[in-house]
């Protein structure tokens, strides 16, 4: 494990755009954050304006000139979306597929007829699990929370029972495995290796979402014993499709990113050489622009064309799916551009000369400023990219493994205790039809348990690897 040292003041090499103290940076700081937060709760602001306007206020805030804080903010906004806009655009498309196609009732279907009453809970974040893979979080809400309701009335279950394994599973996804937007940005930001990073994912996953989904489902449901809203039921989206993709053909387009990633990292594991041919060939096919790519290519095929979809339905498809993410890049592009705004200003530096002295591992540093932003801002995405820019300069001298660690570090402190200010929590109190309170008992809880326990296996693996 990796600690901080006063080595590693060194580390970031960035020029800051203002020579304010430290304290000046931190009550800078503050009130960017301030700013960001009070425009999405109270003024109802998009996010993405609220954190343009709280970028430009933490320049002023530090005594930035206006033009370098643009500059900065711009320089972060167009890396950003540079790295990871195409990646949202095919995962947007995949799901989009999956959803349309009836690819994930056909999955849905298929686990629920082999599972007994006991094991629902446990077949349900399977299928979160599984879907959530390739989808956005709150895409993977939208489609799966009617299943849940769905299976809790025709199974007369509790629904936090069933709800909660499956929102485990689409949390943790979303918070720790690529190719969702956090973890691929933090990835990029840290200099990690994206294979290894999605090995190690894998590893805390598992474990994590158990504990937070079936085991824990079984308290929320005692503290919270409500049954599926009738009114939020809908009907199943596939239902008029004349036929609908195989199971074994839509898990294999969803895992296949997946496979091409994990080849490449373990290709490069055991053959370490970049000029050898396999390492090559699997550095392009292994890429997340090509594994996704020919994820969305297969799909169309074994999805959509499966389906009974013309070549004109699937242009309409892919067009329709492209239009909803446009906010989404939006906002990941300026948290980008709120993240360079905060390294060029020099707050890695000043957080590295605060910590300079302190025994604290930079894995639970990294988590720690996850979790502070996190709580601010309510977004699992901007806390991930913000803290993945602050502690950059910490992943400079370490393995492969470590900075992957860091990356997940990050990724579990975003998750932490999502409350008002965060749009999922709305979601699931609205499908759900639970007060604020029920809400903050089962889902906020929920992901405090995913960031707490994930980085307590990512803290016991750091020892092992």
């Amino acid at each position: 494990m990796t600690s901080l040292s006063v080595e590693m003041l060194a580390a970031d090499a960035v020029e800051p755009i203002t020579s304010a103290g430290n304290a000046q940076l931190g009550i800078a700081v503050l009130a960017g954050i301030a700013v960001i937060v009070l425009l999405i709760t109270k003024f109802k602001m998009h996010a993405f304006l609220a954190l343009t306007i709280g970028s430009l206020a933490l320049g002023s805030f530090a005594g930035a000139a206006p033009a370098k804080t643009i500059a900065s903010f711009t320089a972060g906004l167009g890396s950003t979306v540079a790295g990871v806009g195409v990646l949202i655009a095919l995962g947007a498309i995949l799901g989009k597929l999956l959803a349309d196609s009836g690819g994930a009732d056909q999955i849905v279907d298929t686990i629920l007829a082999r599972a007994s009453r006991r094991s629902m809970p446990w077949a349900m974040v399977l299928i979160a699990s599984i879907i959530g893979l390739p989808l956005f979080f709150e895409v993977g809400i939208v489609l799966l929370i009617p299943v849940v309701l769905l299976v809790a009335k025709r199974g007369n279950f509790s629904l936090m029972r069933i709800g909660i394994p499956a929102l485990a599973g689409l949390s943790v996804m979303h918070g720790l495995i690529p190719p969702h937007p956090g973890p691929l940005v933090a990835i990029d930001a840290l200099g990690a290796n994206l294979g290894v990073t999605l090995a190690l994912g894998v590893l805390v996953a598992i474990p994590t979402v158990i504990i937070a989904g079936p085991l824990f489902s079984r308290y929320a449901a005692r503290w919270v014993d409500i049954k599926a809203p009738e009114k939020m039921i809908p009907q199943r989206p596939s239902e008029d499709l004349d036929r609908r993709p195989s199971f074994g053909a839509t898990l294999a387009t969803i895992l296949l990113p997946v496979v091409l990633m994990l080849i490449k990292a373990l290709v490069d594991i055991v053959v370490d050489d970049p000029e050898q041919g396999l390492q090559r060939v699997t550095d392009v096919i292994g890429s997340p622009l090509i594994a996704l790519l020919a994820a969305v290519i297969v799909g169309m095929f074994t999805l959509g064309r499966a389906a009974g979809f013309s070549k004109g339905r699937l242009s309409t498809t892919v067009e329709k799916s492209l239009a909803p993410i446009a906010g989404v890049l939006l906002i990941v592009g300026a948290g980008g551009g709120f993240k360079q705004t905060l390294i060029d200003a020099g707050v890695g530096q000043m957080i590295l000369d605060f910590s300079k002295d302190w025994s604290i591992p930079a894995l639970l540093l990294g988590w720690l400023i996850a979790v502070a932003i996190r709580l601010a801002t309510g977004s699992a995405t901007v806390a991930t990219i913000s803290a993945a820019g602050l502690v950059a300069p910490l992943a400079a001298d370490m393995s492969t493994s470590h900075a992957a660690l860091l990356v997940l570090a990050v990724g579990a402190g975003s998750l932490f205790f999502s409350h008002v200010n965060d749009a999922g929590f709305w979601l699931v109190k609205e499908y759900f039809g639970m007060n604020v309170g029920q809400t903050v008992k089962t889902w906020s809880v929920m992901e405090t348990i995913i960031s707490v326990v994930s980085l307590a296996f990512i803290l016991l693996l750091s020892l092992i690897v």
